[in-house]
């Protein structure tokens, strides 16, 4: 993977804590079998090669979105940085929502950003459906050590006597329970005896506990539904937090990383670890869960149901829209790996909250491609420039850096000719105060080409100025001798009308109004940017071969990408990725 550009590791306090565990030893002694499994099966491994394991943990039940992203490059970018490994996992333990096709996007997605999985030839790739036996063997383990129990309440039930933030929770009814009884429950479960939400698994901990989330916290529940890697052989799902810290743990993890909301689930992970060590599933050193705060970007909403929402009702056209905040989304946008790599790296790592401008994203954006953009001129909103006195059928060659950065990319040439596309905003009639560019009786220079000096203009029946005129000054052309003999105060871009190429331009904005719609006591709805995407034809420069996936930076407007899908050499269509600078406010 290649590094992002100028970032240096900057310490946090997660770097602080792996300094200090390496240094004080804390896994030196950490085995690992090539896979995962319990104490029995790492016990019969070697010493662990990587200094740490992180993972990557996403749940199939939606596409990754820029918030995913900090997480994906902390934890990769950590391993690589640490001579360690990382993880990806599935934590597929919710049948009802996940899917094969969130799967395949997954990894599609990482591996676009730039990381992999593999270690010493082993894909560390990981599924927690691989590890349902796993986890069922141990909570009958703690069935019978008197750590758990099957607890007859409806879900309803369990709400209502957990208690509040204040108040204590009061016991079940079932709490109680023989272990021998609620062992014997736990194997009807299994068996698919009992109907859904009949009965549930619960931790025996303290239901007076001040943190609500060891009020016995529920580990299994039951749920007849088919599950897209196990089928029906299963008909009882771990909670995500009891299924994490067991995960965890079989894959020998050793620092696991979560965003600030799983603060308050960490003593119920440090106890599940804990338990299991005690009844010998399970061998110290053990992971340790750590928090840092999530990404907060503006305009822009990470909610899996309400981006369904944008999906379902039109908004968007479909998950990898390029307004959308999908990784999906950003790619076909035309985002780079190297730009989101570049903006997580520069967000760094802390417990504040993170509330920041999308203006960082988009020049992280051109930090990124402006040192390898090939640059091309485009015309988005086209008016006719006659120069007067240039022969009718006058050709000539202008030439120009195909990249100001990199002398060895050459230079690309284009045909100057009488009649020539503008943009029609490089014209006006009546021009405002401190406007240098084409009005009557002004100079001003043709970017590659001549100076030229405006001399009037054509109006339609509807008062509408369809063509401009002007006259060339013959000894000025850029890159001879008499370039600089007239000064002017501005230079406009320009195409051969004769040898321009058409395209479609589609320009994105932002896709909500506010900075935080999903703030707002309006319903995000109600908060869409009407003018989040504008679809207009226009001109290119010739020469300009629009592959898909290739980005260019058209002088003066902006980046822009060949469209990943839509895209034809015959046919360009053009996003624009973003400006070339901040024009939002």
């Amino acid at each position: 993977m290649s590094k992002p550009l100028n970032t240096t590791p900057v310490s946090n306090f997660i770097r602080t804590i792996i300094d200090n565990d390496l240094a004080n030893g804390r896994y030196a002694t950490k085995r690992w079998a090539g896979k995962p499994g319990p104490a029995s099966v790492q016990q019969q491994g070697q010493v662990d090669q990587a200094r740490i394991r992180t993972r990557f943990p996403p749940e199939p039940n939606g596409y990754l979105h820029i918030g995913h992203a900090k997480s994906i490059c902390l934890n990769f970018g950590l391993a690589d940085d640490y001579n360690g490994a990382c993880h990806l996992r599935f934590d597929d333990t919710n049948p009802e929502k996940e899917e094969d096709e969130y799967v395949k996007s997954i990894i599609d997605v990482v591996k676009w950003l730039g990381f992999n999985w593999q270690e010493n030839g082993n894909e560390n790739c990981y599924y927690a459906s691989d590890y349902f036996e796993y986890m069922y063997e141990f909570a009958e383990a703690l069935v019978k050590a008197g750590y758990a129990y099957v607890d007859e309440q409806s879900a309803e039930e369990i709400r209502l006597t957990r208690g509040t933030l204040t108040e204590p929770g009061s016991n079940s009814p079932w709490r109680d329970r023989s272990a021998d009884e609620s062992l014997q429950l736990l194997r009807e479960m299994r068996d698919g005896k009992h109907p859904d939400g009949s009965m549930a698994l619960r931790a025996k901990i303290d239901m007076s506990s001040p943190n609500i989330n060891m009020r016995d916290p529920v580990m299994y529940r039951i749920r007849h539904t088919e599950h897209h890697r196990t089928g029906n052989d299963w008909c009882i799902y771990p909670m995500y937090s009891w299924a994490h810290p067991v995960e965890d743990a079989l894959e020998t993890i050793t620092h696991s990383l979560c965003t600030l909301e799983f603060e308050d689930q960490r003593p119920f992970y440090e106890w599940i670890l804990d338990r299991l060590t005690e009844l010998g599933h399970l061998s110290e050193p053990l992971p340790r869960q750590y928090e840092f705060s999530r990404l907060n970007l503006s305009h822009v909403i990470t909610s899996k149901r309400k981006l369904l929402r944008l999906v379902q009702e039109g908004v968007v056209n479909g998950w990898d829209d390029p307004r959308m905040p999908t990784l999906v989304g950003m790619r076909k946008r035309g985002y780079t790996p190297g730009s989101i790599r570049l903006f997580c790296s520069r967000l760094g790592v802390s417990k504040a909250a993170q509330h920041v401008p999308y203006s960082d994203l988009e020049q992280a954006l051109r930090d990124d491609l402006d040192p390898i953009a090939d640059r091309a001129v485009a015309v988005l909103d086209p008016i006719k420039l006659v120069l007067t006195n240039y022969p009718e059928d006058g050709h000539e060659l202008c030439h120009a850096p195909v990249n100001p950065h990199d002398k060895s990319a050459g230079n690309r040439e284009f045909p100057l000719t009488r009649e020539l596309w503008i943009e029609r905003d490089d014209f006006r009639e009546d021009p405002p105060r401190k406007y240098f560019r084409l009005f009557p009786g002004n100079t001003v220079r043709l970017k590659y080409g001549y100076i030229i000096k405006c001399t009037g203009f054509v109006k339609d029946d509807n008062g509408e100025v369809t063509e401009v005129h002007a006259e060339y000054l013959p000894d000025t052309k850029s890159g001879t001798p008499g370039a600089s003999s007239v000064k002017v105060k501005s230079t406009i871009t320009w195409i051969s009308t004769k040898h321009a190429v058409s395209a479609t331009f589609r320009l994105y904005d932002r896709l909500f109004t506010v900075a935080q719609p999903d703030a707002s006591d309006t319903d995000f709805m109600e908060l869409i940017n009407p003018n989040s995407v504008s679809i207009i034809k226009g001109w290119l420069e010739p020469g300009v071969t629009a592959e898909k996936g290739k980005r260019w930076q058209f002088e003066r407007l902006g980046y822009f990408v060949a469209d990943r899908d839509e895209s034809t050499p015959e046919e360009p269509v053009l996003n624009r990725i973003t400006t070339l600078r901040d024009t939002w406010n």
